[in-house]
């Protein structure tokens, strides 16, 4: 693989980012880490979308404009990133000029599949979205997301010929051009094309919304926020002369929620197809997380924010909780005690323990010298597929059978028995292959825990003990608690 390109949903601007947004993006990061593990060169871009009606709404609360509640909300969106580690290449904004003039670029290139006519809708501005009759219907015309009445929109829009493309693109998904994992999502798709694909309103008239990016040659109307949205995957490599674009588009892997699963795996392709562009490689729709088995509301006051789990517990178990707890391919459940469980049972208890083991040992019998290392014996051939499958769950407990198995072999190869022989060749190949577990372990962490996998690998990387000078995986708030304590 020449370059890699791996990108994260860019999250809506309308509150602050929450621990799903945390969890894709420490996903899409796995896989950059990885790639750029192999030597390849990787772009990982994420961002923010800012344009539309609920924007607007926000701001007319918070009494600012809109691109100041933009700018607001997006600073908080980014100061997540470096909170959780994360490597990206790219943040790209919306508002931003270069989008703005790269969307009204690939605006006229749809040109042939675009035209004006009037429409008549429900809409609800909470999803930004239009919605059959049978759903209006079904729910009893309330929206259930947002609790607020479905408005009737009559207007005259610009539409995109999505209906023309839905051979194409019922054959892309069938037979994995565009693969979508898992394969429930790659279902869902295919069933919605089955029933049928309709052309779609891709713009509002500017006297209704005037947030956000001109229609070219028609001021009278702006972009419909999802379609000018999705543009933001090729923009951001800039689309269509910048040599980023021509090095790393088609992408390898997009990382979505299932909630926006249909933009991305419909519309979206739709929109390349009639720009004439490959489609991505892979498209990961990861689901849901709920709290204590209830979905995360405000209304219900069980929001957590990405910042509440990293300061009690660092990026790297806020990394390997939602990687291997949170399931890769379905919904997942989040409660304080499964965070806590997995810290003291997990990462502290098997491997923290094993690094805390291996180390004393060495210092104890070897005064620190670890001496040659031989080569890892493990196969590691389904962690990589894992990897590649984004089923980083089944990667990491690949990983964590290694971790068991070298707290097993130390159980059994008791070294604190050998010791009392006297033979120290003996020793030394017992203690190296310990190091060498390690380290193989650590090197199977990079993705996913990087700040781990350094520490362990500064350990033990050069031969030579260096101990460790605080806990492996120091849990902040008992760190707090202890110097409060001292007198």
């Amino acid at each position: 693989m020449s370059n890699f390109y791996v990108t994260t949903s860019i999250p809506y601007v309308n509150d602050n980012p929450h621990i799903g947004f945390g969890m894709e993006a420490v996903m899409a990061d796995v896989l950059a880490r990885y790639m750029r593990q192999r030597k390849t060169p990787v772009i990982y871009s994420t961002g923010t979308d800012e344009h539309g009606g609920k924007i607007v709404e926000k701001a007319q609360e918070a009494k600012i404009t809109p691109k100041q509640y933009a700018d607001k909300v997006s600073q908080s969106f980014r100061e997540i990133l470096p909170l959780l580690n994360i490597s990206n290449d790219r943040f790209i904004r919306t508002t931003d000029v270069a989008h703005q003039q790269r969307a009204q670029r690939i605006w006229n290139n749809l040109s042939p599949y675009i035209y004006k006519s009037s429409y008549v809708g429900w809409y609800c501005t909470g999803c930004e979205s239009y919605y059959p009759d049978n759903i209006v219907k079904e729910n009893k015309g309330i929206c259930p997301l947002h609790n607020r009445p479905y408005e009737k929109l009559e207007e005259e829009n610009y539409f995109f010929k999505l209906s023309s493309f839905t051979a194409k693109i019922k054959q892309a998904i069938e037979t994995d051009s565009l693969r979508i994992i898992p394969t429930t999502r790659k279902n869902e798709a295919l069933s919605l094309i089955n029933s049928g694909l309709e052309d779609i309103s891709i713009s509002r008239p500017k006297e209704k919304l005037a947030w956000g990016i001109p229609v070219p040659k028609d001021p009278s109307q702006v972009m419909y926020v999802w379609f000018e949205a999705l543009m933001n995957y090729i923009t951001v490599l800039g689309y269509p002369e910048h040599e980023d674009f021509k090095k790393f588009w088609p992408a390898d892997v997009q990382v979505v929620g299932k909630d926006i699963s249909r933009f991305h795996s419909i519309i979206w392709p739709g929109m390349l197809m009639a720009l004439g562009l490959p489609l991505p490689g892979i498209l990961y729709v990861h689901g849901f997380i709920t709290i204590d088995d209830k979905k995360i509301s405000k209304s219900l006051g069980n929001t957590v924010a990405p910042k509440d789990v990293v300061n009690k517990y660092g990026a790297d178990t806020f990394r390997y909780f939602f990687l291997r707890h949170i399931p890769s391919y379905e919904d997942g459940d989040f409660t304080w005690e499964r965070i806590e469980a997995a810290y003291n049972n997990e990462l502290a208890d098997q491997l923290g323990n094993a690094v805390s083991r291996v180390a004393a040992m060495i210092a104890k019998y070897q005064n620190g010298m670890i001496g040659d290392i031989p080569e890892p014996e493990h196969d590691v051939a389904q962690y990589r597929q894992a990897i590649m499958d984004c089923h980083f769950d089944r990667a990491l407990d690949e990983t964590w059978e290694q971790v068991k198995g070298l707290n097993q072999y130390i159980d059994e190869s008791k070294p604190w028995e050998i010791a009392k022989t006297g033979d120290q060749e003996h020793m030394r190949e017992v203690l190296a292959y310990m190091v060498a577990c390690l380290l193989e372990i650590a090197s199977l962490l990079v993705p996913f825990m990087p700040d781990t996998a350094g520490k362990i690998q500064g350990v033990f990387g050069t031969g030579i003990l260096k101990p460790l000078t605080g806990s492996l995986f120091p849990k902040h708030e008992a760190e707090k608690t202890d110097q409060v304590k001292k007198p």
